[in-house]
């Protein structure tokens, strides 16, 4: 009989209930993620703990209910990947959200996980928040705009040649919305 690995997901809303094994789990997906030329915030691997782990506790510690969510998705309690929401706390923009670092670690592409954690997030940003809209913005070239349009999301501009990732290779910068949560 073979066991079926099943998807669970995850909310964190204050920094206090990440365990130092929880951390360490992020910062090795993050990790893991960019050095297989994921885009995932650090666009020049390869990184290392000590390039991850600053930004993360910065991540980490900025979680607050009203203000930013972490979702992680596990495969039998194993890190599988995970995705921030922030909202502003200005009355001015504090119907919308900014998602941040959608990542599934490497050991687990194809298996949904991305998917999983934004229809999770959009639930969240709905139900839980309120929120009228996401915005995200990605880098061009990699299909992104591909994945996050079968999810719903439309392209709403661009920065052209944004980002530089070598002399040779300059990207856009793809501004993206979803706002039929």
């Amino acid at each position: 009989m073979s066991h079926v690995s099943t998807l669970t997901l995850a909310q964190l809303t204050d920094p206090h209930s990440v365990t130092p094994g929880l951390r360490s789990r992020l910062i090795a997906c993050w990790i893991a993620v960019t050095n297989s030329g994921g885009a995932a915030g650090f666009p020049f691997p390869p990184v290392g703990e000590g390039d991850v782990a600053p930004v993360a506790d910065r991540v980490l510690g900025r979680l607050g209910p009203d203000h930013s969510r972490l979702i992680a998705a596990a495969f039998d309690g194993e890190l599988a990947g995970w995705v921030v929401l922030n909202r502003d706390p200005s009355r001015l923009v504090g119907h919308w959200g900014t998602v941040n670092h959608l990542q599934t670690h490497p050991d687990f592409r194809g298996r949904g996980v991305g998917t999983a954690l934004m229809r999770e997030l959009q639930r969240v940003a709905r139900d839980e928040l309120g929120l009228e809209q996401l915005h995200l913005a990605v880098r061009g070239g990699e299909g992104l705009e591909d994945f996050y349009g079968r999810l719903g999301w439309r392209e709403t501009g661009r920065w052209p040649g944004a980002l530089r990732l070598s002399p040779e290779d300059t990207r856009d910068e793809v501004l993206m919305i979803l706002d039929a949560l």
